[in-house]
């Protein structure tokens, strides 16, 4: 095996662990008709199914790593849940002076 495809593996395992994987998962997208029975109805008839995709909310934000800046899709959820570490622009409650 070639060192530049090992390489480029062990880059995007880095990049999985860190952000996990951000392929959208496949699911089922259904339509139907008629009114639930608890509804006082006949209860619903599927009338087609069609496969789709849940696509992640990824956002093109500019995160630390290894102590370098780089852009990178990510995942809403892991930025508001703080595991992506975001660059320090300025210290926080200072007052630049020029």
């Amino acid at each position: 095996m070639s060192t530049l495809k090992k390489n480029k593996r062990l880059k995007l395992a880095k990049k999985i662990k860190l952000y996990g994987d951000n392929k959208p998962a496949t699911g089922n997208s259904l339509c139907q008709r008629g009114k639930a029975k608890y509804l006082g109805g006949n209860g619903r008839k599927t009338t087609g199914i069609t496969r789709r995709k849940f696509r992640l909310n990824l956002q093109k934000i500019r995160v630390l790593e290894d102590g370098e800046v780089v852009r990178r899709n990510v995942p809403v959820s892991l930025i508001r849940s703080g595991m992506v570490e975001r660059p320090v622009v300025r210290q926080p409650f200072t007052v630049e002076s020029k």
